[in-house]
């Protein structure tokens, strides 16, 4: 059994701790409450936005976190409870810098205000569905980037998500499967509102959330950085409108754009900037570029290889051209197994082009460039690259196409 005084002695020493952590609990809360609140907004602006929100203990704090420029980092609206955290911040994180729209929950009956013009169908058949109002985004001013989601169920023309004077990203993914996910409807001209934007993006399998002529980027000439716009059907103009912007590495045309122009016409002070290129059919020397005749491929391949000798660090993806399914050489049977389209062969610094079937059988090579010399530097790479461009070639002896009946020949023992 324990002796009285020491009990008594450990009674005290507890007695003391806590006397000890009640004076330490309020130097410290002094001492929070002696910090201002420029200092508060610079330790949220460590914090991601959730963290932010708990962290606003009193007034002091809350004013500190209307004036917090907070990280970046991906907040993002996919469901009720989501929106409703967005709408809280609006008033409370103003400086919020990164919003994705995605859907609010499948099969929620849940959607956001319809804007203006938007598809009559869609608004009779979501007339009874619970509305959020999306224009609360705007009380974001310092938002940065901006991402729009397939599932985000948007209806209509929205004009706020285009006014945002600091934003730098804009990515927008319109439907790839169901019309009735989402109906937002946009034109290039809106982005007159984004005057700092560095990074465009754009696709939409359906075709018509985007609208509008590339010439209206003009606005943008000195931020622009990144374009990507895929299976916009109403995107028109001539890519060369572009030529003169000093900023952008990356421009990216695909899937049935409208977008027109002649690779011909680059010139050596044009798109002096630009890292990656790549261009649609419609385009003279574009990717998928159709040719009418086998004798034209000459002409097109070598546009190409002076756009590529021209700037030898330009990646061209996967870059290909063909054959008309409408030209008098094209073959009445077996043009599974024909090599009808080009592509660009690379082999250390020398270039060349050589026909291909779908199934990757090619054709000899027809080089461009003269080989490089045994003492040369890319030497060991040329023939290693060679050695593996020759393990492709099925139709020897041929640089072109073999006749039809040469091929079906040849068909016997692919």
């Amino acid at each position: 059994m324990p002796h009285p005084k020491e009990k008594k002695r450990r009674l005290e020493k507890e007695e003391d701790a806590a006397v000890a952590t009640e004076e330490n609990d309020d130097n410290l809360t002094s001492t929070i409450d002696s910090l201002g609140t420029d200092v508060f907004a610079h330790i949220f602006g460590f914090l991601p936005p959730k963290d932010i929100m708990r962290a606003r203990l009193n007034n002091k704090m809350r004013l500190a976190a209307t004036i917090t420029i907070v990280p970046v980092a991906d907040f993002c609206v996919d469901s009720e409870v989501k929106y409703n955290g967005m709408a809280a911040m609006a008033s409370a994180l103003p400086n919020l810098q990164h919003i994705s729209l995605r859907s609010l929950g499948w099969n929620r009956n849940i959607k956001y205000i319809d804007g203006e013009d938007p598809d009559e169908q869609r608004a009779a058949r979501t007339v009874n569905w619970t509305a959020f109002d999306i224009g609360i985004i705007s009380s974001f001013r310092r938002l940065r980037s901006l991402e729009i989601d397939e599932g985000a169920p948007l209806n209509g023309r929205y004009n706020f998500l285009f006014n945002f004077p600091l934003l730098k990203i804009l990515r927008i993914e319109g439907s790839s499967f169901d019309s009735k996910l989402i109906n937002l409807k946009c034109d290039l001209g809106m982005l007159s509102g984004v005057p700092m934007l560095e990074v465009f993006s754009c696709s939409d399998k359906l075709g018509d959330c985007l609208t509008g002529n590339i010439n209206s980027l003009r606005v943008l000439k000195g931020t622009l950085e990144e374009v990507e716009i895929y299976d916009c059907h109403e995107i028109q103009g001539n890519f060369m409108d572009l030529a003169d912007f000093p900023r952008l590495k990356e421009l990216h045309f695909l899937e049935d754009t409208a977008v027109t122009g002649d690779i011909r016409e680059i010139g050596e002070k044009d798109f002096l900037a630009l890292e990656y290129l790549v261009l649609p059919d419609g385009v003279y020397g574009g990717k998928d570029y159709e040719f009418q005749n086998i004798s034209d491929a000459a002409d097109v391949a070598k546009a190409v290889y002076s756009i590529k000798k021209q700037r030898p660090s330009l990646l061209l993806e996967d870059w290909y051209g063909r054959l008309s399914s409408h030209s008098p050489d094209w073959y009445d049977d077996g043009f599974e197994r024909a090599p009808l389209h080009i592509c660009l062969v690379e082999a250390g610094s020398r270039l060349g082009y050589q026909w291909e079937s779908v199934n990757n059988q090619s054709c000899e090579v027809i080089w461009l460039d003269p080989e490089p010399e045994r003492e040369s530097s890319d030497y060991e790479e040329y023939i290693e690259q060679l050695d593996h461009i020759e393990k492709r070639v099925y139709f020897r002896g041929f640089f072109e196409p073999p006749l039809e009946e040469e091929l079906n020949h040849m068909s016997f023992y692919i």
